[in-house]
C-alpha cells in the first residue's frame, strides 16, 4: 500500500513540475513574442505572430486553470527565458523553442489518465507545430 501511494506521489510532483514549466514556457512566449511582433518588418509578419501570441495565451490560461484544479492553487509564473533584442534572432529562439515544446507537451499529455487535460496538450502541441511552421517560413523568406 506505502508503495503505490509513494510512487504516486512521485507521479503527482513530475506531473505538477512538467506542468508549472509549460506554464512558464507560455508566459514567455507571450512576452517574447510581443517583442518579436514589434520588430517584425512587415505588417503581414507582425499580424500572424500577434495570433501565435493568442495562442500562447489560450494555452497558457488552459494549463493555468488546469494546474489550479489537480493542485488547489496557482502556479508561480516566471520568465523563463530572456527574449533575443535582435529580430532574426527571436525567430530562430521562437522556432527551436515552439518545435521543443511539441515533444514536451506530447510527453506530458501521456503521463495523464485524464482525458480533458491529455486532450489539452494535444492539441496545444499541434498548435506549437504549427507556430514553428510560421517562424521558419519567416526566417527562410527573410520576412
Amino acid at each position: 500500500m506505502e508503495y503505490s501511494y509513494m510512487e504516486y506521489a512521485r507521479q503527482n510532483e513530475e506531473i505538477r513540475r512538467e506542468i508549472g514549466n509549460a506554464i512558464n514556457g507560455e508566459y514567455t512566449a507571450i512576452i517574447c513574442y510581443e517583442k518579436i511582433a514589434s520588430m517584425a518588418p512587415t505588417e503581414a509578419a507582425r499580424n500572424q505572430i500577434l495570433e501565435i501570441r493568442k495562442d500562447e495565451i489560450h494555452h497558457y490560461q488552459t494549463f493555468v486553470q488546469i494546474y489550479s484544479t489537480l493542485f488547489g492553487r496557482q502556479p508561480q509564473v516566471q520568465i523563463r527565458e530572456e527574449c533575443p533584442r535582435d529580430y532574426r534572432r527571436g525567430l530562430d529562439f521562437a522556432f527551436k523553442d515552439e518545435q521543443e515544446t511539441v515533444d514536451k507537451y506530447h510527453r506530458i499529455a501521456q503521463m495523464t489518465n485524464d482525458p480533458s487535460i491529455r486532450e489539452a496538450f494535444r492539441s496545444a502541441a499541434a498548435d506549437e507545430q504549427n507556430h514553428a511552421v510560421w517562424f521558419l517560413y519567416f526566417m527562410v523568406h527573410r520576412i
